[in-house]
């Protein structure tokens, strides 16, 4: 309001300014003799109708200056009005508060995406984005960190992770997850699949979020088969302490009454004797077992790599099961430096090379054992096992982890086991695969 009156008053004044020197101008031309004062009354009247004019012009021009600061984004414009009266001071001001809170907005809505944009990077799980044009691009860190063998942004692109992982990536419906295999750092993996459509200004974008679920899957099978084993071996165990215990008693006392005279009395004593021997080994049996329904406790630590390597084959040679054997050991990293439980991972590596030692002489006129240490694609080390024996069929690769289950005439089907927990206790990753010298390759990831 005090705007609108001041304004008015302003336009009345100059109104009347340029009435007034109109008539005097009119007046004059009447008049002879005055020239001089003619020219002046029109040069007056010229500056109230130029005076008016600017007056009335003003505000259009303040609004037009305004309306082009929004325009071109330049919101550092200033239309402040001090001492020009005729309420152009507060115009200036509603426009100077009219870009101040353009400004804030901007600000604010920068800030947003700036939070948004960190929330969306820094997020835990993988997550990509493919346009109508079949660009993938990696939206986050997560993403960045684990697909990293790839080259290239087409969907093609990324069949290095499998063919039913580019398929997810092409076909994959929005809303509905799925379980699909993946192949990470060479090593096949389950992940969890969700797809999305968002709706952008130049088009449908897919944002498709990957989630590798297999240490969490591996991580539920054996905890279902340590409850399992502990529940088995602890009835067991109590079923067979007082067989064994009787079988000692039963024996003990075929002993005591075998003169050697009755052969009924001595080969019901070696009867005995073998019952109470077999009852002791079945009691040993389960005994072994009970350590795979323990969770290795370990103890990770930083250290230097080759003196670890070169005290693995120390040990490896001196227990004697290298004997025969071409023995090598690879130390192929930049940063030759691993971070896992040393005590822990050497009874692992110790029992897979054991392992490959007895395949690779019991097929090979040179058996050949190597233990390679290496880099894999997404930064991790990679330790490698391989030997040149007839390698695992593969009907059977699913089963060698599991416990109880081995096929070696003396074995009792723990040590592969016990490695898969050593191993996933790290969040790491064991995997069978082909060896390049044509036997069994034990690839860990840790």
């Amino acid at each position: 309001m005090g705007f609108r009156r001041r304004f008015i008053i302003g336009l009345l004044w100059r109104v009347a300014l340029l009435l007034l020197t109109a008539f005097a101008f009119v007046y004059l031309l009447t008049i002879e003799g005055l020239g001089a004062a003619r020219v002046l009354a029109g040069f007056l009247f010229i500056g109230a109708t130029a005076g008016l004019w600017r007056y009335i012009q003003r505000t259009n021009v303040e609004l037009a200056r305004f309306v082009e600061a929004v325009r071109f984004g330049d919101l550092s414009q200033n239309f402040t009005h001090l001492n020009e009266g005729s309420g152009f001071s507060e115009f200036g001001d509603a426009l100077d508060q009219g870009i101040k809170q353009l400004r804030e907005e901007r600000h604010r809505l920068s800030d947003d995406n700036r939070f948004f944009e960190a929330v969306l990077d820094d997020a835990p799980t993988p997550l990509l984005t493919i346009d109508f044009s079949g660009r993938v691009d990696l939206a986050n860190k997560a993403a960045r960190r684990l697909l990293t063998q790839h080259n290239g942004v087409r969907i093609e692109d990324f069949r290095e992770y499998g063919d039913a992982f580019v398929a997810c990536l092409d076909e994959s419906p929005p809303g509905r997850p799925r379980l699909v295999p993946i192949m990470i750092d060479g090593v096949p993996q389950t992940a969890i699949v969700r797809t999305a459509l968002v709706n952008r200004l130049l088009g449908t974008v897919k944002a498709v979020a990957v989630q590798p679920i297999q240490g969490e899957l591996n991580a539920a099978e054996i905890a279902a088969q340590s409850d399992l084993i502990r529940v088995l071996t602890h009835e067991i165990m109590n079923s067979m302490t007082p067989v064994t215990s009787l079988a000692q008693s039963a024996a003990a006392l075929m002993i005591a009454a075998d003169k050697g005279d009755n052969p009924d009395i001595s080969d019901a004593r070696t009867a005995v004797e073998r019952l109470a021997r077999r009852a002791e080994g079945v009691m040993h049996f389960v005994e072994s077992y009970r350590q795979i329904s323990r969770t290795p406790n370990v103890c990770r630590r930083r250290f230097e790599l080759h003196p670890w390597a070169r005290e693995l084959e120390a040990l490896f040679v001196a227990s004697g099961d290298s004997e025969g054997v071409d023995f090598q050991v690879l130390v192929l990293l930049d940063q030759p430096v691993i971070e896992v439980d040393p005590d822990l991972m050497c009874q692992v590596l110790i029992n897979l090379l054991r392992n490959g030692a007895d395949a690779a002489r019991g097929h090979s006129d040179r058996p050949a054992v190597t233990l390679r240490f290496s880099s894999s694609p997404s930064g991790r080390v990679q330790i490698d096992v391989s030997d040149n024996g007839p390698g695992v069929p593969e009907t059977l690769a699913q089963d060698i982890f599991l416990p109880f289950f081995t096929t070696k005439a003396t074995g009792t089907g723990v040590g592969l086991s016990l490695a898969r927990q050593v191993v996933l206790a790290h969040q790491g990753s064991i995997t069978l695969l082909k060896s390049e010298i044509g036997g069994a390759l034990f690839r860990i990831v840790v």
